[in-house]
Order: C-alpha cells, then structure tokens, then sequence
C-alpha cells in the first residue's frame, strides 16, 4: 500500500478519517500492517500490500484472528485486545 493512500482511507462503517497506521513490514511501500479507527475501535489489516476494509459480515474470523496472532509481538494491545471485530 502506498503511503499516500493514507490520505484518502477512512472507516468504511463510520466514516472517521485518518485512520491510525502501525507498520509491521515495508519496504518502499506498507506491505503488512494494521489501519485503526479510534471512532470505532475497528482495525483493517493490511496484507500483501492490501488493505483489507471489508464490513465485519464479509470479513474471515479465522483470517484476521491468525493476522493478530502472527503479528502479536508488534501490535498495540488495543487492536489485539480490544480491536473490533474480533481480538485475542
């Protein structure tokens, strides 16, 4: 994901623009990583480069519980513990 995305990504279910970055892999540009709305409390994560900013019925719970899992190390306790829709 380029850095320059971050300017025009807001909360698909409420808007809140910015979003909160955490960088967990990049290079020239942000290819693992979590986008977080304070608003919310939700966190989109970023794979393959991709931000993944679906609404929580098209979203995979096994998918995003082994993101969390993967990256627990790097993460902030509000997305692990407490982020929407699911957490660890």
């Amino acid at each position: 994901m380029k850095r320059l995305m971050l300017d025009i990504l807001a909360c698909p279910l409420d808007k809140y623009y910015p979003l909160e970055l955490f960088e967990l892999q990049s290079k020239d540009e942000i290819e693992e990583g979590v986008l977080y709305c304070e608003e919310c409390g939700r966190y989109y994560p970023i794979i393959d480069g991709i931000p993944v900013m679906l609404p929580d019925e098209l979203r995979e719970r096994q998918r995003d519980v082994a993101f969390l899992t993967r990256w627990e190390k790097k993460l902030p306790d509000k997305v692990l513990r407490q982020g929407n829709p699911w957490h660890l």
